[in-house]
Order: C-alpha cells, then structure tokens, then sequence
C-alpha cells in the first residue's frame, strides 16, 4: 500500500500497545529529533512503537498523530483493503 493510500485510506484509532502488525494511517513524526519513525502505509513493529512509548514518556511531542498523547494511533481498516499481490514476472 503506497503512503498515499493508506492516509487517504479508511482508518480508525487503536491503543497503542494493539497497534503491533497493523498498517500505520497517519506519519508519526517525534520531537526532538524530528525525523519520521513511521509513515502511511508502513506496518507498525514492536521496536517503533517501543520508541515512541519513550519519547512521550520524556516529554516529547509527536508531530503528525491524531491523538497528541499518543494512546491512540490510527491504523488502516485492513478488512476493507484486501492486500495486493504482486505480478509475477
């Protein structure tokens, strides 16, 4: 699924721990340092999510999420995006 897709994608919001698998629909972008630890379109694993769980935890802002507490992320409704295979060559 592109970044495109998946922003514009039907999404809902799930607790953070919950999140693990899932495809992110919304760029998390924590500050300091400011550089993107997920984008639209990216599946969402455990270390990422551990980081940004410590960012906050230190006082932290992260740019870009729906819920600026982060105890929600919006992840894409997969159910109504059945996944796309590749061609084979």
């Amino acid at each position: 699924m592109t970044p495109r897709d998946a922003f514009f994608a039907k999404s809902h919001a799930v607790p953070l721990p919950t999140a693990i698998g899932c495809i992110a629909a919304e760029p998390i972008i924590p500050y300091p340092p400011g550089i993107p630890v997920l984008v639209p379109g990216e599946r969402i694993g455990w270390s990422k999510l551990l980081y940004l769980a410590q960012i906050v935890a230190g006082g932290g802002i992260c740019a870009g999420a729906g819920d600026p507490r982060l105890l929600t992320i919006r992840v894409v409704d997969e159910d109504a995006y059945p996944p796309v295979l590749c061609p084979r060559s």
